[in-house]
């Protein structure tokens, strides 16, 4: 899971002193990470006399934070690495940043290739001498042997260690890890994954693995900033009032005339007085409290499991939705994961949790329905509501009877929209894709690669009707928040087990049935709705 920060367009200006004719400029990336500015620094390299930079910050404010640094020159490979560099070929860098002509004199003295610029705008790389420190402390003959090095992450920002293992990978990652803390203190993150692109698996069984080295500011996700938690709250503050709008709907067939004709007539164009619906608001809350309280247990669920693991949740982002009451929440990893295990067991506590107390709260709900005591409390509901779902119908086909369900309309309890309302969200969560709950499951269960072809098959499902009128809704919204995969855990090759691969196939069994939709013609054989009203 990533935060996504504030988005703004950003003027780069560079500036810098023609000190004589003969000066040559040359442009070193350096991104400093601070907390309350960030800042681009030009090196102004002219050896052997001192080198000094310029650090200028840059952003909305007119006021410049600039400050001047001298180190005294280097002397032998520095200065045979700087005759080097001077003599590459660099493109301009006038022509990639907008507002900057190419003809301004002020540019015409320096150039950057487009390497150089990426390394600029980009996350902090690790220092080489850093990884020949830790060739030489951690990995040999006894742990692993390291024959390769290639980019690590998704800039190129890491090291990735290819060669051989000299033991068993738990052992030796746990070995690793503890060296790596005594060399470096807390300054990296290393991660266990699978080698890219392996010919075959390993000789002592199982996959080829691979370490990965990244900055530990680099690889762990942010603190939650003071904008996000405004987010949250406004979100959740949406979805309780969507959750109270969907308990008024229950009552449609209670409503007053014109204000059912403005919201299902199309021609409607006199908007009625909706205070109408004040009276209607009271008898709503327990629709909505039911619809509200699967929500948040569901986040409940999340924290529980994470907890004893000493993995760090983000606030839940309520998603609102006027059909179901909610669409669910975005919470994110704040810490790195330490296996897949964890994940695994961390995705599959909320819908787990949410799932049992909805469907307790459907089946209380039919049972009161069937039930003279709970008479005074039932709502009408047309009886297509039921051919929604092939799993929910047939539980409520055979509670209620097939005289109470093959009729125009259903006299239920709230409960039973709650419940099913809860049991929709949640099958939608579990759905195998990115960074849902399902998605997360699926990745660390069998891996990214069988992900991304189970996602491929969720959209073309969701293309074709699963989830009935909700599908086209909810596959916009996962393009949209939550598409990507979820980052590597720490130990991302250790397998979960296979009871842990076996529930979650039943899951999506369960996930299937509940968002397959009955057509016209198996509903009227089996006696859910009346088909003929349609």
């Amino acid at each position: 899971m990533t935060t996504l920060p504030s988005s703004s367009f950003l003027n780069l200006q560079f500036r810098s002193h023609l000190i004589s004719s003969k000066l040559e400029l040359r442009v070193r990336s350096a991104v400093i990470a601070r907390r309350n500015w960030r800042g681009v620094c030009l090196y102004n390299l002219r050896p052997p006399r001192p080198v000094s930079f310029r650090c200028r910050s840059f952003g909305n404010n007119d006021n410049e934070e600039e400050s001047r640094i001298r180190d005294q020159s280097k002397t032998g490979e520095d200065g045979e690495e700087l005759s080097s560099e001077r003599n590459s070929s660099p493109t301009s860098v006038s022509s990639k940043v907008p507002g900057i002509s190419s003809e301004d004199p002020l540019f015409s003295s320096f150039q950057v290739n487009s390497i150089k610029l990426r390394d600029l705008l980009g996350p902090e790389k690790v220092d080489q001498s850093d990884v020949k420190l830790i060739k030489e402390k951690l990995f040999g003959y006894s742990t692993f042997w390291v024959t390769k090095e290639e980019p690590f992450g998704d800039l190129g920002e890491g090291i990735l260690f290819l060669g051989n293992l000299r033991g068993k990978r738990e052992d030796v990652f746990a070995k690793l890890q503890k060296q790596l803390r005594e060399v470096t203190g807390d300054k990296y993150n290393l991660f266990m994954v699978e080698e890219p692109n392996s010919e075959g698996p390993d000789p002592r069984g199982g996959p080829r693995i691979s370490f990965g080295l990244l900055r530990k500011e680099v690889s762990e996700p942010g603190p939650t900033t003071l904008w996000q938690y405004v987010i949250s709250v406004l979100l959740f503050v949406l979805t309780i009032g969507s959750c109270v709008e969907l308990g008024i709907a229950s009552q449609i067939n209670s409503l007053p005339p014109e204000i059912v004709k403005y919201f299902t007539d199309p021609n409607a164009s006199e908007p009625p007085d909706m205070q109408l619906l004040l009276p209607f608001v009271e008898s709503a809350l327990p629709l909505a409290y039911g619809v509200l309280g699967v929500q948040l247990f569901h986040e409940v669920g999340h924290f529980l499991a994470a907890y004893p693991k000493k993995v760090k949740l983000s606030i839940p982002y309520f998603i609102p939705n006027i059909t179901l009451g909610a669409f669910g929440a975005i919470t994110q990893f704040k810490s790195l994961l330490p296996d897949r295990k964890t994940l695994f067991d961390i995705s599959m506590a909320g819908p787990l949790a949410a799932g049992a107390l909805s469907f307790s709260m459907f089946c209380v709900g039919l049972l009161l329905s069937s039930s003279p005591a709970g008479t005074g409390d039932l709502v009408q509901v047309p009886s297509m509501l039921f051919q929604g779902s092939l799993l929910l119908g047939l539980i409520s086909r055979a509670t209620l009877g097939y005289t109470a369900m093959h009729a125009a309309t259903v006299s239920i309890h709230p409960l039973v929209i709650a419940g099913w309302c809860g049991l929709t969200t949640t099958a939608f969560n579990m759905l195998p894709i990115g960074c849902l709950d399902g998605g997360r499951a699926m990745q660390a269960a069998f891996g990214k690669r069988v992900l991304a072809g189970v996602m491929l098959t969720t959209y073309c499902l969701l293309g074709f009707g699963l989830g009935g009128e909700m599908s086209i809704p909810w596959a916009l919204y996962v393009l949209i928040c939550q598409r990507e995969f979820e980052k590597p855990c720490l130990n991302d090759v250790t397998d979960v087990g296979a009871w842990r691969r076996s529930a979650l196939l039943v899951a999506l069994i369960l996930v299937l049935f509940t968002l397959l939709p009955l057509w016209d013609e198996l509903a009227e054989e089996l006696g859910v709705g009346l088909v003929t009203t349609f």
